[in-house]
C-alpha cells in the first residue's frame, strides 16, 4: 500500500462495499473525488470491486474484514490511516436481512442479525469516531437505516428492530459526537431490486405461500415516483450527506423510497 499523490481529497471508507448498494455508494464517492476504502468479508468480491476501480481510475484500497468484529473495525480505521492519513466519511453500509415468521427466529438468527446490523454500527462508530477525533475538520458517519427503521413489516420483525436500532442509534451519537465535529446521520432505502430482495421474494414463497414476484409487487406497486428504487438512487443520498453542502445536518435518518413511509 502507498500514501495517495492526492493529498487533499478527502476520504470515505464504506463497509460492504464490495457489492450491492455499498457499490454504487462507494463508486459514487469516488467520482465524487473521495478516495476510498473498500471494505468486505469477502476478499474474493473485493478483488474484482478494486479491479472495477482500478480500470476506472479510481484511488482506493480493499480492506477485508468482519464488522460484527470490534477488532476489525479498528483495523479498518488503521488502514485507511495508514493509506491515506485520514478519515473523512465512514458508512457503516454492511447489513443483512433476515425475513421468516417471528415464532420460528432461533437464537443463531438473532446473533447473527444483531451481530452485524447493530454491533457492526457500534463498533464502526466507535473505531471511525476516535480517528475523527484528532482531526481539525468536520466529518461524517453515514448509517444504513431503511424503510423498515421507520415502519415495521410483517416477516421482518428482526431485521426491522435491527434498523429501529440504527435509527435510535444515529440520534444519540449525533448527540454525543456533535463537539467533535462529528455529523452523524442515516440514509433509508426502500425497495430496490438487489440480491437481498429475491432472498425476500424467495422467503414469502417458503414460509406465505405467494407466488415468485408476488412479494415484490406487493411492496412496489404503491411507489409514488412510480419505479422500484435503484442503487443510484441511495448513493446519490449518501453523496449528499458526505459533501459539505450537508455540513449543517446531523441526527436525521433521511428516507429515500420514491413515496413509501412519510415520517
Amino acid at each position: 500500500m502507498t500514501r495517495s499523490t492526492k493529498s487533499n481529497a478527502k476520504v470515505a471508507v464504506i463497509t460492504g462495499s464490495a457489492g450491492g448498494l455499498g457499490n454504487a455508494i462507494a463508486t459514487r464517492l469516488a467520482k465524487d473525488g473521495f478516495r476510498v476504502v473498500l471494505h468486505d468479508i469477502s476478499e474474493d468480491n473485493l478483488k474484482k470491486a478494486k479491479a472495477e476501480f482500478d480500470k476506472a481510475g479510481y484511488e482506493s484500497i480493499t480492506v477485508v474484514g468482519d464488522v460484527s468484529k470490534r477488532a476489525d473495525q479498528f483495523r479498518l480505521i488503521e488502514e485507511a490511516v495508514k493509506a491515506f492519513g485520514q478519515v473523512d466519511v465512514f458508512v457503516n453500509n454492511a447489513g443483512v436481512e433476515s425475513v421468516e415468521p417471528f415464532l420460528e427466529i432461533e437464537e443463531k438468527e438473532l446473533d447473527r442479525v444483531m451481530n452485524v446490523n447493530i454491533k457492526g454500527v457500534v463498533f464502526g462508530t466507535q473505531a471511525a469516531a476516535e480517528q475523527m477525533k484528532k482531526q481539525n475538520n468536520v466529518s461524517k458517519i453515514i448509517n444504513a437505516c431503511s424503510i423498515a427503521g421507520h415502519e415495521s413489516y410483517e416477516m421482518l420483525s428482526l431485521y426491522s428492530a435491527t434498523k429501529h436500532a440504527v435509527r435510535s442509534f444515529t440520534h444519540s451519537t449525533a448527540k454525543e459526537l456533535a463537539q467533535y465535529n462529528i455529523r452523524v446521520n442515516a440514509y433509508c432505502p426502500g425497495v430496490a431490486d438487489t440480491p437481498m430482495w429475491e432472498r425476500i421474494d424467495a422467503a414469502f414463497v417458503k414460509h406465505k405461500g405467494y407466488a415468485p414476484k408476488q412479494a415484490w409487487k406487493e411492496f412496489t406497486q404503491g411507489i409514488l415516483v412510480g419505479r422500484p428504487e435503484e442503487p443510484e438512487d441511495v448513493a446519490n443520498l449518501v453523496s449528499f450527506l458526505a459533501s459539505d453542502d450537508a455540513n449543517y445536518i446531523t441526527g436525521q435518518t433521511i428516507l429515500t423510497d420514491g413515496g413509501m413511509v412519510f415520517r
